[in-house]
């Protein structure tokens, strides 16, 4: 289900297959699940229209409402493992509006454009790869042995450690160069420095997000100078680093950076799925003193992003027309409807998330690929330390994660972390000293570790 976008993969995305895959994953929320896997298949149901159609198309954003720790980061880090198009997590809180210090809205786009040219990147490398390792064992032949380029019969005279030469075949070397047998011997290479970039220039102004990469601006004015070629030196390495850098070098030459580029804009403009959490943290709450002004700002500055707009990065413009926009939050200390009414219109689809139940918490410890449970299992594990947990400390962790929700605040899942963290307190620390040893996680045992928080009412004293 992961890697890298092609279009075969995006086929094989259907709604049905990525809710199993986040099923895996995170329990319960099926409806924001069903959401999120019908908005990821609409992108490749659009890319089959033709003509004027395709361009009328636009995606349906999602909000999801719920409070902290029910999933919705989970299943932007999972969808993200998933999509393999463009795809960035942010927070609507690291954004300011235009005029205040901080990052602009418009940088998220510049985000997810570096995003796509890395997908694409990685995807043209892959194609040329074995023409690359081919130029590099070429190269690393010539250097390891120094007659080889005057001949044309297609041997090669090798001087062993004795100082006794021995001739030979070509392909044999090569073979022996793969398999890493002169990995160790040093060799003298030219490589090109990169451009320095001038410490303190602009110091006070974000090149990011303007859109100007100052390396590959130094890099262009340099090589554009009459008379200035590439600065390289010469550096003693051995054959394994010198095989990584060579790979670069020739992948780098392969490859078509225009074609690289083009590809990234079609593929970010059409396919680009952009998850902005926190979003409750940019509604103006409505005090006595007036509007957030800077929370609202930020709210007017993402409307054109969402509604369509066109945004310069460094890469070329690119429109945010048919980008997929994914919102979430607690929305505890304000609502939806706190949001100014354009951007409200602009996530048509709303998804309201669960609380988690002590019978969610008993799945979530059991069912996920890799739960905690058995997370803390493999942990101790690494000290030859084997733990077990019975059913009854299950239900007995996953009653008092609820109990404690209900008694304070509700965190939902990450409750768990931090009780069964207090539960292995001496357990871990001890370890390197039982190697060998097997421990079983009883109720008993469990109630004995949280005795002193369960019987304190402030419980966040102790468990936060």
């Amino acid at each position: 289900m992961t890697g890298p976008f092609d279009k075969e993969s995006m086929k094989k995305l259907t709604p049905r297959a990525i809710v199993a895959e986040l099923d895996k994953y995170i329990i319960g929320q099926k409806e924001a699940k069903k959401a999120v896997a019908v908005a990821i298949r609409n992108r490749w149901r659009r890319l089959q229209l033709k003509g004027e159609m395709r361009e009328e198309v636009m995606p349906k954003n999602i909000i999801m409402i719920g409070p902290t720790g029910v999933g919705k980061t989970e299943i932007a880090r999972r969808l993200a493992g998933l999509v393999g198009a463009p795809f960035i997590k942010v927070e609507a809180s690291k954004y300011t509006e235009v005029g205040y210090v901080g990052r602009n809205v418009e940088s998220m786009i510049r985000d997810l454009t570096k995003t796509s040219v890395n997908i694409v990147e990685r995807q043209m490398a892959r194609e040329v790869e074995d023409r690359a390792r081919r130029n590099v064992n070429e190269r690393l032949l010539a250097l390891l042995f120094k007659n080889a380029a005057d001949r044309d019969d297609g041997l090669v005279l090798e001087v062993d450690e004795k100082q006794e030469a021995h001739t030979l075949n070509k392909e044999d070397i090569i073979k022996n160069i793969e398999a890493g047998k002169y990995d160790q011997r040093t060799v003298e290479a030219e490589i090109e420095q990169a451009a320095i970039t001038p410490v303190g220039f602009m110091s006070n102004i974000n090149l990011d997000d303007l859109g100007i990469d100052m390396e590959d601006m130094m890099d262009n004015i340099s090589s554009s100078l009459p008379g200035i070629p590439k600065r390289k030196k010469t550096k003693s390495m051995s054959v394994a680093l010198a095989r990584k850098v060579f790979l670069r070098q020739e992948t780098e030459k392969l490859i078509d950076r225009d074609a690289i580029v083009n590809n990234a804009l079609d593929l970010v403009q059409n396919l680009g799925i952009v998850f902005i959490d926190e979003m409750d943290k940019i509604c103006s709450k409505g005090s006595l003193s007036g509007p957030d002004v800077s929370a609202e700002g930020v709210q007017r500055d993402l409307l054109p992003i969402v509604e369509g707009t066109t945004v310069n990065t460094k890469f070329g413009m690119v429109k945010t027309d048919h980008i997929l926009f994914i919102a979430a939050g607690a929305f505890h200390a304000s609502k939806p409807s706190d949001l100014v009414p354009e951007l409200q219109g602009r996530f048509p689809i709303r998804v309201e998330l669960d609380s988690l139940t002590e019978e969610d918490f008993v799945k979530i410890l059991e069912v996920p690929k890799n739960s905690l449970t058995k997370q803390y299992a493999a942990l101790l594990n690494a000290e030859g330390l084997t733990i077990k947990f019975d059913d009854d400390a299950v239900k007995e962790i996953a009653r008092i994660a609820a109990e404690v929700n209900n008694r304070d605040q509700n965190i939902g899942a990450r409750r768990l972390h931090t009780i069964i963290e207090k539960i292995f307190e001496d357990i871990s620390f001890e370890a390197p000293e039982n190697e060998g040893e097997t421990v079983t996680i009883t109720a008993d045992l469990t109630r004995e570790k949280i005795r002193d928080i369960v019987k304190d009412q402030n419980l966040t004293k102790y468990i936060l």
